[in-house]
């Protein structure tokens, strides 16, 4: 007959591997967290050689992709010779970014204005789940107006991308959040874009230099910032990009907000590096797997 204490002894031991359990399969998520990287960093490289470059972008240990500079290929690939790259290297291409598109007389490719219906046939058809907005041309947003326009473009973007199974995002910088005619542009491109249309990929670095809390953002923007750009802003006076962990934005903090966030992935980006981004991007993500993935 089981007495009490031994009866409580296998309670304490079931009680205890349970735990052990928990953690194992903690462990084992955080083992399997994909980290990615925003191509544009290594853009000098892969002009020279693309197929090379992503395939030591691979070897760093990262995961998925963003893309960059979409023009009907992918650095010199079709849509279906690109999958199959990505694939044959172990990557994913989860993201990529692309131009509203509002050049004057001139029209490129898969833009928002311009070739938008191919450009999400290709994500589609490479396995992108998210497009993104990547950037405004000074021309592009002069006024409020510019940015009421913009915001109504975008809604009809995003439609196009969900009935394709795909995502539309718009990645800010600074200039979002300064004042133009009395009103914030953010402001505007998130309260008249739909938030199952359109959502944030945060810009971390641009976020902070331009004041922004990024927990009170997310506080803000509840479950709508799917994406982050992880990038680090070195401790000058100049506030320079800087590899992850080598500066001064409280990554740790922000790595244990991203339920609140919404995030459903991360892309180390550096715009400018000091040397070879690929030793930049080594320790940017030297320091994501060893410090920060263990918070999500």
């Amino acid at each position: 007959m089981t007495t009490r204490r031994e009866l409580l002894k296998q309670m304490a031991w079931l009680s205890a591997g349970t735990i052990m359990m928990k953690d194992s399969f903690a462990f084992a998520d955080v083992k399997n967290k994909k980290v990615g990287v925003q191509l544009y960093t290594v853009r000098d490289l892969i002009g020279k050689d693309a197929k090379g470059t992503i395939k030591q972008v691979a070897a760093l240990g990262f995961s998925e992709v963003e893309n960059f500079g979409y023009n009907g290929k992918y650095f010199g690939m079709n849509a279906a010779e690109y999958k199959t790259f990505l694939s044959d290297v172990g990557l994913k291409a989860a993201s990529g970014h692309y131009m509203y598109g509002n050049f004057g007389n001139r029209q490129v490719p898969g833009t928002i204005v311009y070739g938008w219906e191919k450009a999400v046939e290709d994500a589609k058809a490479i396995g992108q789940d998210y497009m993104v907005v990547a950037y405004l041309m000074p021309n592009e947003r002069k006024s409020i107006d510019d940015y009421k326009k913009i915001a109504e473009d975008l809604n009809k973007a995003g439609e196009t991308c969900k009935k394709a199974g795909i995502q539309l995002c718009y990645h800010n910088h600074d200039f979002e959040f300064e004042m133009v005619n009395g009103q914030l542009p953010m402001d505007i491109l998130t309260k008249q874009t739909d938030e199952n249309l359109v959502k944030i990929e945060l810009d971390l670095y641009w976020a902070s230099r331009a004041g922004q809390d990024p927990i009170q953002f997310f506080n803000q923007h509840k479950g709508r910032v799917a994406l982050w750009h992880v990038k680090d802003m070195d401790k000058t006076e100049k506030k320079n990009f800087t590899e992850v962990g080598n500066g001064v934005i409280d990554f740790a903090t922000i790595f244990k907000n991203a339920k609140l966030s919404g995030m459903k992935h991360f892309f180390v980006e550096q715009d400018v590096c000091p040397g070879n981004p690929l030793d930049s991007i080594k320790q940017s993500i030297g320091h994501i797997q060893s410090s920060l993935v263990k918070y999500l």
